[in-house]
C-alpha cells in the first residue's frame, strides 16, 4: 500500500518544519503539510494561556486544558479525513504524551497508510536553533528533546544534529 500520512514527531527546534518544506519538494506527487504550531496558532487568543486552552510555562513546559483537548481531537479527524479523501498529507507534531499521543494519531488514521518517523536532535543543538529563533519559549527543546519519543514506535528515525533537512528529507522520501 502506498503511504498516505507521513507523520513527524520530535520536540520543539529538533528540525520538523524545515523536513516538511524539503519533503514538499522531493515527494513526486504534491503533500499537504499540517503542524502543530498552526493549530496552536489558529486558536482563539483567549484560549493560549488559558487552562482551558493552552499555556507555556517560563521553563518550555507545556500544559493543555479540556478545550484544547476538544479542539485538538477535531483537528486530527479532519487530516484523517483529508487523507481519507485522497489528500497525501505530512503532519509535524509534539507527542508530549509520548505513546498516548501517537494513540490518538493511530485511531484517526486507522485503514490509512502511514510512516511514523522520529526526528530527534541532541538537546544541546536544539536549544541553540530554540536561542536563535524569536518565536520559541526558551527551555522547550531541552524538556522535549527525549520526552517526546518516550515509548513511540517508529517506521523510520532521522537525525538532525549533523544532517540537514533536505538530507533527512530524502531518507524519509526513500521509504514512501
Amino acid at each position: 500500500m502506498t503511504t498516505q500520512v507521513i507523520v513527524l514527531n520530535g520536540g520543539s527546534s529538533s528540525g520538523k518544519s524545515g523536513i516538511v518544506r524539503c519533503l514538499q519538494e522531493v515527494l513526486p506527487d504534491p503533500w499537504l503539510a499540517f503542524g502543530v504550531d498552526s493549530s496552536v496558532e489558529s486558536l482563539p487568543a483567549k484560549m493560549r494561556g488559558s487552562k482551558e486552552g493552552i499555556t507555556f510555562a517560563a521553563d518550555g513546559g507545556v500544559s493543555v486544558g479540556a478545550g484544547f483537548g476538544a479542539l485538538d481531537a477535531a483537528w486530527t479527524e479532519g487530516i484523517a479525513a483529508m487523507a481519507r479523501a485522497g489528500a497525501r498529507i505530512i503532519v509535524d507534531d509534539v507527542f508530549l504524551g509520548g505513546p498516548h499521543s501517537q494513540e490518538r494519531w493511530q485511531k484517526a488514521l486507522a485503514g490509512l497508510a502511514v510512516l511514523w518517523v522520529g526526528v530527534k536532535c541532541a538537546s544541546a543543538v536544539a536549544e541553540g536553533r530554540e536561542i536563535a529563533r524569536e518565536d520559541r519559549v526558551r527551555g522547550m527543546a531541552a524538556s522535549q528533546a527525549h520526552l517526546v519519543h518516550e515509548g513511540v514506535r517508529y517506521g523510520l528515525e532521522v537525525d538532525t544534529t549533523h544532517t540537514e533537512a533536505l538530507a533527512c528529507a530524502h531518507t524519509i522520501a526513500a521509504h514512501v
